[in-house]
């Protein structure tokens, strides 16, 4: 059976456009196989809020996105993309990280080029493309060392402009230049995050054979759509709901009994595990649960 690695590789290389499903804890991954999704993406952002109230602009370490991953990775039998940010400081912080998310059984991530502390009130810049071209080419080491296969996804911010809080001057031949580059270093796939319309130009540039991602829309041409954000919407519903239960003394918008969410924890397996234990040992047993 191959590994999950394979398995995107092979659903990118099929060439047909595909969604990875947006999770940020093991219940929605398994939301997302339950419905369809043929992979699922875990953001930096998502899981540094969700998980540690923290924002995504260094702080967040990849000790911590690792940790989450590998719980979501094991929750669900499609492959996960995960967000690396800037896999560390340097060549050899790049090599451990990703044979670290290899072992876990994450299939792939995307790694990105701006300088830390990226996102945050600093005019950082992107670096240079020798120096993340070092990064894509050990990462892509320790997939070969580890003798499994890995999807390595170049996450280039040139359309990241500093007007929008990220490190890139916005330049079309820059963005070109470095996704090249990285293609080259060893990277299976690019993305390029806040360029919107300038996507499929970016894509004629880059050609046919050059897998290009998006993140939260599809456009034609593209390889897949990494949707995120989802976070926010469930932090936003319960921040309503708690807002109710302490003005009213309970929760009028809750929706605590849809019928799907026995089967996505797998409440029927374990009942019947115990079921069968209590049987055949005489114990006695019941047709229902609590709930």
């Amino acid at each position: 059976m191959p590994n999950k690695g394979a398995v995107l590789r092979a659903l990118i290389d099929k060439g047909e456009h595909f969604v990875c499903g947006d999770t940020f804890s093991a219940l929605t991954a398994r939301i997302c196989e339950y419905v369809g999704f043929p992979a699922a993406y875990l953001g930096g952002h998502a899981c540094s809020a969700f998980h540690y109230a923290v924002p995504d602009n260094g702080i967040y370490s990849q000790v911590e996105q690792i940790e989450q991953a590998s719980r979501i990775a094991n929750a669900i039998t499609i492959p996960l993309i995960a967000d690396a940010d800037t896999l560390g400081e340097t060549v050899a912080d790049a090599y451990h990280f990703t044979r670290r998310y290899i072992q876990q059984g994450i299939a792939g991530f995307h790694v990105e080029d701006e300088r830390n502390p990226k996102h945050s009130k600093l005019v950082n810049g992107l670096i240079s493309i020798e120096d993340q071209q070092a990064r894509i080419a050990a990462a892509r080491r320790a997939q070969k060392d580890s003798g499994q296969d890995f999807v390595i996804i170049a996450r280039c911010d040139e359309f990241y402009t500093s007007e929008k809080g990220g490190g890139g001057s916005g330049s079309m031949d820059e963005a070109v230049r470095r996704g090249l580059a990285y293609i080259e270093a060893g990277a299976d796939a690019l993305f390029y995050p806040s360029a919107g319309e300038a996507v499929p130009a970016v894509v004629k540039a880059l050609g046919p054979r050059i897998p290009v991602a998006t993140m939260g829309y599809s456009l034609p041409g593209t390889a897949f759509n990494m949707a995120t954000g989802g976070w926010a919407t469930a932090a936003a519903n319960h921040l309503k709901m708690m807002r109710e239960l302490k003005e009213l003394g309970q929760v009028q918008s809750a929706n605590n009994d849809f019928p799907e969410k026995y089967e996505l924890i797998d409440h029927p397996l374990y009942d019947g595990l115990i079921e069968e234990w209590a049987n055949e040992t005489g114990r006695q047993s019941r047709p229902n649960h609590a709930p």
